[in-house]
């Protein structure tokens, strides 16, 4: 498409994280594309895939204390992005999980959103993050609530602004059609599964290696692997939810806490265990295809984007976040474990590399464009 000007659009550039990793992937694609966000405090040594390119920021860029604290201006965040100028854009690409899909285009323009999440706290997740935030009472409890509608309003309201919405997992399209009853079309996102390779020899231990916060449920894996002595099981990780995990494994030796552990140790402890733990409502879930390009196979939660990445050949789902449904779980993967190959684990997570996501996504962007023109070349 060496005649469409493209715009991307992103929330703001802090670290290169899941959704930092679809731009970069946009960026490949649309190698000439220009890169605007809300404010960019990206450090320097992660600033490897923006390929030197300068980044447009909006007025929160210079707001005071911005650089550390940009998220006290979410309320501002509506009125930032819809002060871009895209006017000169044929195809605008907004990477959404807060406020990007907002921005402004014209009757002449495409206007694509890749959404990682619909707003959660402002939505289906709110009264979760105001009982961990402490704000169930009192005047700033009244006040968040109040933006908080105001965003909801924004929000759902914007979402027809998009011409085209990609969810990143059939998940997060089914909370697209609720909150903003629009539909989607999944292209799960990039991951670098080149950089894992199939484990060799297996040993005893069960892993599970996340951020240890209170969603991550990790003290009902803990819990359940105290109720079975004889397996053992490496937690990796570290966070406000360490203490309350802890507390779940108190006085079970068969439970082994390895805190934060190098990049290249983990990966080893992932390709040598009998099977990756995740007891999340994830909206996708990059560690478990992750673990599956190690060959690893997977007990999972069965909600969220751990539908989408777990086969009956890679694994097994619990239907419920308790420690007994974990521990049948166990027993269920132990019973299928013989019929469970790396090679298929390893294969099901090429679904999710970054070139299936360029190629998906490049696609579906180009039919959409190919429709547009098609249907102003009739009109």
């Amino acid at each position: 498409m060496p005649d469409v000007k493209v715009a991307i659009v992103h929330e703001w550039l802090e670290s290169y994280a899941g959704s930092e990793r679809v731009v970069e992937q946009m960026l490949r694609i649309w190698p000439e594309a220009e890169l605007h966000a809300v404010c960019d405090v990206l450090p320097e040594a992660e600033r490897g895939f923006l390929g030197g390119r300068q980044v447009r920021t909006s007025f929160i860029q210079r707001l005071p204390f911005a650089r550390t604290q940009f998220r006290k201006y979410l309320s501002l965040m509506p009125l930032a992005v819809e002060q871009f100028d895209l006017s000169a854009y044929d195809l605008v690409l907004s990477s959404n999980h807060a406020v990007a899909k907002g921005v402004i285009t014209g009757p002449g323009q495409l206007h694509v959103s890749y959404v990682h999440s619909p707003m959660r706290y402002a939505w289906d997740l709110q009264h979760q993050y105001l009982r961990q935030a402490g704000l169930e009472r009192g005047p700033m409890s009244l006040y968040t609530r109040w933006l908080f509608h105001r965003m909801r309003l924004w929000d759902h309201a914007t979402a027809d602004r998009v011409d085209a919405i990609v969810a990143n997992s059939r998940y997060i399209a089914e909370r697209i059609e609720k909150v903003w009853r629009r539909p989607s079309t999944v292209i799960h996102p990039p991951v670098d599964v080149e950089r894992f390779t199939l484990g060799a020899a297996r040993e005893d231990h069960y892993l599970i290696a996340t951020r240890m916060v209170p969603y991550k449920r990790v003290e009902l894996v803990a819990e359940a692997f105290r109720a079975m002595p004889e397996r053992r099981l490496v937690i990796c990780g570290d966070g406000p939810g360490l203490a309350q995990a802890r507390e779940a494994a108190a006085g079970a030796p068969n439970i082994v806490f390895r805190g934060r552990v190098p990049q290249a140790e983990l990966v080893q402890l992932i390709r040598t265990a009998r099977a990756f733990l995740h007891a999340a409502e994830e909206d996708f879930g990059i560690g478990m295809v992750e673990a599956q390009a190690c060959g690893t196979p997977l007990i999972a939660f069965g909600r969220g984007g751990a539908r989408d990445i777990v086969r009956p050949d890679t694994g097994v789902l619990f239907p419920e976040q308790s420690a007994a449904s974990v521990m049948e779980a166990v027993r269920r993967f132990e019973a299928l474990a013989p019929m469970i190959r790396p090679e298929a684990c390893r294969e099901n997570a090429l679904r999710f590399s970054a070139a299936a996501f360029r190629e998906r996504f490049r696609a579906h962007v180009e039919a959409l464009l190919a429709a547009r023109e098609a249907a102003c070349a009739s009109a």
